[in-house]
């Protein structure tokens, strides 16, 4: 269930690259085959892939299609190659089709530096998404919700019960309601498109290697995540999926190298990546039930269009995008104990508090919990920062969207 004024910013966002051009989408089709090309190559020459369940994937592919609803894909993030190799790992028939390829979310600061790097990740269907500060927000995540959200289906935004019963005579907000009305006629989509559209997301905001006994443990789910989720016109299917291996082709104890850094290592090692099953619809769908009566109760009656402080950062909203983020991060905990047979987690590494504490002493709280390499989360460790920026959000519970290192 979305608002008008947030899928009219996820278009000014897409809209900032010629994505309807014939040109741009053949560019785009062919740098992400190209990638995925690259990335198959490197991982069938030099490592011992497992994928378990793509049918699951695949199923979803189909249904996302024939039910005419966005796709999401939650991941655990181990490494800086997490994306691209994951791709080179499924199937080419599932890449003949532009449509039929993800978007996800890139650090603004790695991915978009430059202009050729803007350019190439934005043709590999990437959002720049700013970290530190940027918030759950910002544009990427409401191009998210937007790509989420099928053409076809922009008349489900919600509308007040008051807008919904006409009178004789239109009140001030049933005229504003009038006009959104009036231009969604004259709408153009920003991205050409054929299906709703599949964005694959990680959760946990950043890269996370942690010595034995602690190996292949997640972060906690920041929840700009949740917001694609509860405010898409249509409820996506929503797909975890567990990998391991990746941190063995770039291991975070090579990162600041200069060289070390961008050669593969540890030839032969195991790469795998298990499909879990779709989360169930009525999990879901309670949720965004939620989501609908918040809106319903604390919408703006002189702008009902747009979220309003408290449907941002309110306490009651926050308490339904923490306990959603909370479920997603279950499930892929569960593809970790179930499907791959993966000791339990220390039950620590589920709090947002936890790792706020530990973050902020630079894991100081909690000596005994050791990375390999850097935690990235800390902000002294961004260069790319002005010091006199403000405070960092990154370590405060449910205040960072969700994007890859």
């Amino acid at each position: 269930m979305s608002l008008p004024d947030v899928l009219k910013r996820g278009d000014e966002f897409l809209a900032q690259y010629p994505r309807t051009n014939a040109l741009w989408q053949l560019g785009s089709h062919a740098t992400c085959l190209l990638t995925v090309g690259i990335s198959k190559f490197i991982l069938k020459t030099c490592y011992n892939v497992q994928l378990n369940h793509f049918d699951r994937l695949e199923n979803a592919l189909d249904r996302s299609v024939s039910e005419n609803r966005g796709l999401m894909t939650v991941m655990n993030h181990m490494s800086v190659v997490d994306d691209p190799f994951i791709w080179g790992v499924f199937p080419w028939r599932i890449y003949r089709d532009l449509d039929h390829i993800r978007w996800c979310l890139g650090a603004h600061n790695v991915c978009f530096q430059s202009k050729f790097l803007a350019t190439f990740f934005s043709l590999g269907k990437v959002l720049s998404t700013q970290r530190f500060g940027g918030g759950p927000f910002q544009g990427s995540i409401d191009a998210s919700v937007r790509l989420l959200s099928p053409d076809d289906t922009l008349d489900l935004e919600w509308t007040p019960s008051w807008a919904q019963t006409p009178t004789p005579t239109d009140t001030p907000q049933q005229a504003h309601m009038a006009t959104v009305s009036k231009l969604a006629k004259n709408y153009t989509p920003p991205v050409k498109r054929t299906k709703p559209s599949w964005v694959h997301v990680y959760p946990e905001g950043f890269v996370l290697q942690l010595e034995s006994p602690y190996a292949n443990s997640m972060r906690y789910f920041k929840w700009g995540i949740t917001r694609m989720i509860l405010e898409s016109t249509k409820a996506p299917i929503v797909v975890p999926i567990f990998s391991t291996g990746f941190e063995k082709i770039a291991p975070e104890s090579a990162a600041g190298t200069k060289i070390e850094r961008y050669l593969p290592r540890n030839f032969g090692a195991e790469i795998n990546v298990t499909v879990g099953d779709p989360i169930s619809e009525e999990i879901i769908r309670a949720y965004r039930e939620e989501w609908k009566l918040l809106v319903e109760k604390f919408h703006d009656p002189k702008n009902p269009t747009d979220l309003t402080t408290e449907l941002k950062v309110g306490k009651d909203a926050q308490d339904l995008r923490s306990r959603l983020a909370s479920e997603l991060r279950a499930h892929v905990a569960r593809v970790r104990h179930e499907s791959r047979n993966l000791p339990v987690e220390d039950e620590r590494f589920q709090s947002p508090q936890w790792w706020k504490q530990y973050t902020e002493s630079e894991g100081q709280s909690d000596p005994a919990v050791k990375f390999i390499g850097k935690n990235w989360a800390v902000r002294r460790l961004q260069k790319f920062l002005n010091e006199h920026e403000n405070n960092d959000d990154s370590t405060k519970s449910n205040t960072e969207p969700d994007i890859k290192k």
